[in-house]
């Protein structure tokens, strides 16, 4: 059984659309990254997006863990032409796109972007290439909203629709687990 630890970096402060923008975390809050950092597996090993939000995340709640180098397949959807834009400007630039995108989460993309099934699929490969180097492991993976909720979706067996309707806080943790191929869910969003 591989026990799969998924933590959403610190927050940003942004308000605008952040996929592959490279923006950093606020990881003032030591005493919520100190309660992460003992709520998780000591023994875990742990690896992170290569965006720096994540990387300096994991950094900060990896203590004496072993460090797997930062995989790009976990980065966040990249938004196209819609990142580093407000959420009304999204509206006015692409309106009928910008709400099937959220109400029909599949193959629509954002202009020069990703999908929602590209996004699982890339995550998927990566989470699966990550199962076969740690087998029988716990491992902690920092990354994304985007990305945890795809793994919600592969896990829990839900919709994409069902699982965008999870709160994902920054800084929570989710836990799901693999065995013999046989995906479980364990708690999702929380705050240690």
């Amino acid at each position: 059984m591989t026990r799969l630890w998924w933590v959403r970096h610190g927050p940003t402060h942004e308000k605008a659309f952040v996929g592959w923008r490279d923006v950093p975390a606020d990881l003032s809050d030591k005493a919520l990254i100190d309660r992460v950092a003992g709520y998780l597996p000591a023994d875990a090993a742990i690896v992170s997006s290569d965006l720096s939000r994540a990387v300096t995340t994991a950094d900060a709640i990896g203590k004496n863990r072993k460090r797997l180098p930062h995989h790009a397949g976990l980065r966040e959807f990249n938004f196209g032409l819609w990142d580093g834009l407000r959420f009304d400007e999204v509206t006015a630039r692409d309106p009928d796109l910008s709400r099937r995108f959220w109400e029909e989460p599949g193959d629509l993309a954002p202009p020069d972007g990703e999908s929602w099934n590209a996004v699982a699929r890339r995550v998927n490969d990566a989470v699966d290439d990550l199962i076969r180097a740690c087998p029988d492991q716990h491992l902690i993976l920092v990354a994304h909203i985007g990305v945890i909720m795809t793994q919600i979706q592969r896990a829990a067996g839900c919709s994409a629709y069902e699982a965008m309707g999870h709160h994902i806080d920054n800084l929570s943790v989710t836990d799901m687990q693999i065995s013999d191929g046989s995906w479980q869910i364990g708690r999702i969003n929380h705050i240690a």
